[in-house]
């Protein structure tokens, strides 16, 4: 505690007793699809490179991209993402046509496309996108296997939420 003595008094200088701030370091997430987690129950995560042109990085650095109604689909041996909408940028070259929902082709290892092609057909799993996000440098693209959930799960996962909020209410209360 730091303390300052002014003629023979002490005056002490409080500081503040919470966090600290960290600094803030620029988040590599590019964007979240928030309703993958709500309407699925996610089982394994991959990450996955995406195959993109010019426009399309350019549109991701300035963070103008959503994940929304997307969905990864295997054809021919390769999975794709199809339903992202990248918004071009209106400074984007004037010779290129722009598509912003066109196909993506991701980039995996063929042991994971086996993998995630196996539980696909057998299963009656679905592969989602989670998140796009740099690294390194490069886009990519967190997927994950997963199961439709039904409303009555939907509801029980709300009510789940909606009581581990209180209780760390109760809880912080409490320790007052």
């Amino acid at each position: 505690m730091p303390a300052i003595r002014l003629r023979g008094y002490r005056i002490i200088i409080f500081t503040s007793m919470g966090k600290k701030k960290k600094p803030s370091i620029p988040s590599s997430t590019i964007v979240l699809n928030k309703k993958a987690r709500h309407d699925y129950h996610l089982e394994d995560d991959f990450e996955a490179g995406i195959a993109l042109e010019g426009w399309e990085v350019k549109s991701l650095r300035a963070g103008r991209a959503q994940l929304k109604e997307s969905y990864v689909i295997i054809r021919q041996g390769e999975l794709y993402l199809f339903g992202a909408h990248f918004s071009p940028l209106p400074s984007a070259s004037t010779h290129v046509h722009a598509d912003p929902t066109r196909s993506r082709k991701l980039l995996l290892n063929r042991r994971e496309i086996d993998r995630l092609k196996g539980a696909v057909d057998r299963s009656g799993y679905t592969i989602v996108p989670l998140s796009l996000y740099w690294k390194k440098g490069r886009v990519k693209l967190k997927i994950a296997l997963a199961k439709g959930k039904k409303m009555y799960d939907k509801r029980a996962s709300i009510k789940q939420r909606e009581w581990d909020r209180d209780k760390q209410r109760l809880l912080k209360a409490g320790s007052r």
